[in-house]
Parts: C-alpha cells; structure tokens; sequence
C-alpha cells in the first residue's frame, strides 16, 4: 500500500488527504489551520513531538481506513451473527468515536463562520440532532434488538412478531437519519465549500460527507442483508 504523504507534506494537505488525522494533530497541538502550511516534520520539531512516532500513527490511521473500504455484497451469504458482529465492530463503535470528535468542529465552525454562512448554523442543529438519533438508534440495536434476533434464528425467542415489529420501527429511524443526511447535504449545496474557507471548514464539509457514506453503507448492510432474512 502506497502513502500518499511524507514527512516534507504539508500539515494541511495531510487532513486534506485524510481527514481524521486532525484528531492525531489536534491530540499533539498541531495547528493543521491556520498554520498548516508546513511540512510534517516542521510541525513536529516545533511542537518537539517524534516525528517517526508521528509518522507511525498517521500511517497506521491511514492503512486502517482504506482497509475499511468492502464490498458489502459478501455479507449476503454470512450468518446473521457474523454480520451482526460486523456492523457493531466495523461501524458502531467507530461512529460513536466519529461523532464524539467531529462534535467541537462542527460547534466551532458554527460559532466562528456561522454569521457570514447561516447555512453553518442549520448544519449545527441538524448534525446534533443526527448525533442524539445515532447514538440512540445504535444503543437500542446493540443492547435490545440484536439479542431478539439471534433469539429467532435459535428459536428461543418468546414474541417473534413483537421482534419483528421492532425491525419496522429500526427502518423508520434509519429513513429519519438517511434525510438529515440529505438535509445537511442540501443546506451545504452538496458540501460545496465557500472562495478562502479555513482547513477546519474543509476539515467539517469533508467529514459530514464521510459520515453520510459510512451511515448509507451501515443503513443498507442492515436494511437490504440482514433484516429481511427475519422478515422473510
């Protein structure tokens, strides 16, 4: 696997690249802003961090996102356990980090642009509440719904239909999350960023955008394999 950076890339056009390596840069007091129009190992000796050490973690972050990259057609002939491990490990836990640490960037671009850019303001209170339904939804998944349908597919479930109707109500709350998604897609006219936006401007667009892919490749890893195997 080939890394598209160096320790002589500029600061700013690693989180380009990658974005969630302003979290690493963030961690080490790293300004990947205002003045991330330095190479790496500028930015290291600065701040008088180990650049390899560094290196190592962006390199890691690096391998462990495109690693994530599948082809989600392969769980079609997986056991329901499988998958059901799959998405709590590969997207669950992963977005609980996510909207953890994209949560300041979003209030910060709000609070800085958001008088020039009102659309920053929608794009705060719509991201919120997609955080509160998120971490709602996958809460109630992980400790209520996927125990009951394992207990289907082991036949030890008490109330099958009751369990089934809850993968109805699971669909509803998808579809609300799928159009915040679309709604913060429309307000930011397809993320589009504004003539001498900042790198945490970029860093949020980006970010949302990620976001929205990883949740429609969560939503149709459980609408379109899993659930219908029950429902069927």
């Amino acid at each position: 696997m080939t890394i598209p950076f160096s320790n002589k890339t500029f600061v700013k056009d690693i989180v380009n690249e990658l974005p969630k390596a302003a979290d690493i840069f963030r961690k080490n007091r790293i300004d990947y802003c205002c003045g991330g129009n330095i190479p790496l190992e500028q930015a290291a000796m600065e701040r008088a961090i180990d650049l390899e050490q560094l290196m190592q973690e962006l390199v890691h972050l690096y391998e462990t996102t495109e690693n994530a990259k599948e082809d989600l057609d392969v769980w079609t002939d997986s056991d329901s356990k499988t998958i059901i491990d799959h998405i709590q490990n590969r997207y669950h836990e992963p977005l609980k980090v996510e909207l953890a640490e994209l949560s300041p960037y979003v209030t910060k671009v709000a609070r800085v642009h958001g008088e020039h850019h009102p659309e920053l303001l929608e794009v705060y209170d719509l991201f919120y509440e997609l955080k509160k339904e998120l971490l709602d939804h996958t809460t109630k998944e992980d400790e209520e719904t996927f125990p009951l349908l394992l207990q289907i597919e082991n036949n030890t479930v008490e109330n099958k239909e009751e369990t089934i109707a809850r993968i109805a109500e699971l669909e509803k709350e998808h579809d609300h999350a799928g159009n915040l998604l679309k709604q913060i897609r429309n307000v930011t006219n397809d993320f589009s960023l504004p003539e001498g936006a900042c790198n945490t401007y970029r860093l949020v667009y980006k970010r949302l955008e990620q976001l929205e892919k990883e949740t429609f490749q969560h939503i149709h890893l459980e609408n379109n394999i899993l659930f219908p195997r029950f429902i069927d």
